[in-house]
């Protein structure tokens, strides 16, 4: 008979995830037998779209997180200029390119250090790190203290990320600078130099200490390159473009079906959305998401998640740092909980060592804007990656304004529930399996999801329950 265990809320993540597993003893194996990942929160921003202007998207779905803003600003203004038919100049690609790679470093040694890490290691005995779970860890002491005071080094270079990303960006999180038709930072040689002085540092951190660190707990933890598989399936839709149409991409857009070698094209009217097990209305079900709606409807049946379920030809796929890495070729070792994070760190040092030439490819003095020629009524799509994996923008522009807007974001893919066919989200799937030593401490159960890096607040906001109305009067003297 199978024990069923939720964690809720799961701790070290963005936002609000409850997982519910069910465990068996299965060949002698306590295990992982079946699971359901629940957004517990309700997204709204599509719905705060309506009726706005279309360029205020990029300011607006940036707030969806506060982790990784930054591809939602990438996406909105691809989406529009999609609407629009027009090219950004070759200066505004770059610093698009400039702030968006930091935004991903930043947030891959987050990742790692301040999400991950507690997984394999204790930290400091105090709060907030203590107390904590001490199932199987199997680091020394002084192995421990190095790793722990490297997590403190990571605060510092997160830090600085972020800020290596202001030079161009203006600010981050939440940066201005993404405007429907360029940038609005106009690069100088001081800017320049100041941004290659904070790379200096974060490149050294990321190939002397962060690289290092993944490797070795992943060698202590070597066992876990077979655990947290899932489908299989891979997904990404590429970033970073290297050439004014988009065509050729640091990282590429692409598919990858389970046990296949080859890497096949994205249809984007291949894509839908299941709300058999979502909080939404059943006239939404199965939609692309260019006719997709956000129609709350709770409770509704067996339904337990906030999240839809995105599918491709409906199948479901796994996004992220392993899917992108795989599907560029870059790293081909495996799908698993250690596959994730060896191919996070070695994405941070591919777009890392990328930026060296972007910014030395600057045009000082030139051109990072065109004026678009707005249409009244247009459609259009953004697609790129968000450090967790494949985000999309759909919009729709009558009358001036925006009449629908829909955004599937990466842990849309990963934390979905089921769908219409019953088939397993992809964090579902991989926890299939899973042994679980001590059901006290299901640390096993931790580590399948945070290899996957879940961000909430970019796949779910807010739930309004009943509200009390009140009324203020405020009185001045003046």
């Amino acid at each position: 008979m199978a024990t069923a265990l939720r964690i809720d809320p799961i701790t070290r993540i963005e936002g609000h995830l409850s997982i519910e597993v069910a465990i068996e003893t299965v060949n002698g194996v306590q295990q992982v037998v079946d699971a359901w990942a629940t957004g517990t929160l309700f997204r709204g921003f599509e719905k705060l779209l309506v009726g706005r202007d279309p360029r205020d998207a990029q300011h607006i779905t940036q707030r969806i997180c506060g982790v990784c803003p930054t591809p939602h600003g990438v996406a909105a203004t691809q989406a529009l200029e999609n609407a629009y038919k027009m090219t950004v100049p070759s200066n505004a690609r770059v610093l698009r390119n400039l702030v968006l790679a930091c935004n991903f470093i930043q947030s891959h040694i987050l990742s790692f250090y301040h999400l991950s890490l507690l997984d394999f290691v204790d930290g400091a005995n105090m709060a907030p790190w203590g107390p904590g779970w001490s199932s199987d860890k199997r680091l020394d002491s002084v192995k421990e203290q190095q790793l722990f005071s490297n997590y403190v080094k990571a605060l510092d270079i997160t830090g600085k990320s972020q800020e290596m990303g202001a030079v161009f960006g203006g600010r981050l999180p939440h940066s201005p600078a993404y405007v429907a038709g360029g940038f609005t930072e106009t690069p100088t040689s001081a800017d320049v130099a100041k941004f290659n002085t904070y790379l200096t540092e974060v490149k050294a951190f990321i190939n002397n200490v962060y690289i290092p660190d993944v490797n070795y707990i992943a060698s202590a933890y070597s066992d876990y390159y077979s655990i947290g598989r899932g489908f299989g399936n891979l997904l990404a839709f590429g970033a970073f473009p290297l050439d004014q149409n988009g065509r050729t991409t640091l990282l590429k857009r692409g598919r990858v079906l389970s046990g296949a070698t080859s890497v096949q094209t994205i249809l984007t009217d291949a894509i839908t959305e299941h709300v058999a097990n979502s909080w939404y209305a059943d006239n939404t079900n199965n939609l692309n998401p260019a006719q997709g709606q956000t129609a709350p409807a709770y409770p509704k049946g067996n339904a337990y998640s906030w999240l839809k379920a995105p599918r491709y030809l409906n199948e479901s796929y796994e996004c992220g740092p392993l899917s992108r890495m795989w599907i560029n070729g870059d790293y081909r070792k495996g799908v698993s909980v250690m596959d994730r994070h060896v191919a996070r760190a070695l994405e941070a040092k591919k777009i890392a060592d990328a930026l060296n030439g972007w910014v030395g490819g600057l045009s000082i003095g030139q051109s990072v804007y065109t004026n678009p020629t707005a249409a009244s009524s247009a459609s259009g799509i953004g697609l790129t990656e968000a450090p967790r994996g494949a985000l999309g923008h759909w919009l729709t522009i009558a009358s001036g304004k925006i009449q629908n807007y829909q955004v599937i974001t990466p842990t849309c893919w990963n934390a979905s529930p089921r769908d219409n066919k019953d088939i397993e989200g992809p964090i579902e799937m991989a926890l299939v399996g899973t042994p679980v030593k001590n059901i006290a401490e299901p640390i096993e159960v931790l580590r399948v999801i945070h290899s996957f890096d879940p961000c909430m607040s970019c796949a779910v906001h807010v739930v309004q329950a009943e509200r009390i109305e009140r009324s203020f009067t405020v009185k001045s003297d003046y």
